[in-house]
């Protein structure tokens, strides 16, 4: 499994080097396959997160008040943590509103978006290099599977999210600190009282 989880972060990081979009296809498949065996969300349970995911996207994309905005959401259990930037206070609420309007199947929005200017290119890169040194630190440690805990990084600060025990949560976090160029992690787990078998 660590094989398949490790060729998914190269195949990733190969994209974000290349930009090469037939190696990010192959990366979401053998991702997907990886996720849903290993997941602690049934199969009903990741699918409600997907489509909740392409709701949310659709949001964005299809409003022209939000177009001068860079939004970035991920869902887990029907919980949106929500990052980017907004040019207004105004734009943001505005959007906050879209979402719990239109996005009836959510049961929690994390807004962390701040009001500055959009991030420019280099920046989104560092991040998604933070993102993927975080995950390949994931893959060296036998305290919980990599698919469980899912990772986020927006201007150098690192989102957690799945459901996890405390002591799962706090080698996640840990291990996410150490990784290169990290300001702060943030923790947005769901806690489990035993770890399932």
């Amino acid at each position: 499994m660590k094989k398949v989880i490790l060729l998914c972060t190269l195949l990733v990081s190969s994209y974000i080097l290349s930009s090469c979009s037939p190696i990010v296809q192959g990366a979401a498949a053998v991702t997907t396959v990886a996720t849903m065996s290993n997941d602690r969300r049934s199969a009903g349970e990741i699918i409600d997160d997907k489509n909740l995911d392409f709701t949310l996207s659709s949001i964005v994309n299809k409003d022209e008040i939000l177009e001068d905005m860079h939004i970035n959401f991920m869902v887990y259990n029907k919980a949106v943590l929500m990052v980017g930037e907004s040019p207004s206070a105004e734009a943001r609420d505005y959007l906050e509103k879209q979402i719990k309007r239109k996005a009836t199947k959510m049961k929690q929005l994390i807004n962390e978006v701040a009001i500055m200017p959009n991030t420019g290119y280099l920046s989104r890169t560092k991040d998604g290099v933070i993102t993927v040194q975080i995950e390949t630190l994931f893959l060296n440690q036998e305290v919980f599977h990599p698919t469980h805990v899912r990772v986020m990084t927006e201007r150098r600060t690192v989102y957690l999210m799945g459901s996890v025990t405390k002591r799962e949560a706090e080698h996640a976090t840990n291990l996410a600190a150490k990784a290169k160029n990290v300001d702060k992690v943030v923790k947005l787990f769901n806690y489990l009282l035993v770890r399932p078998a």
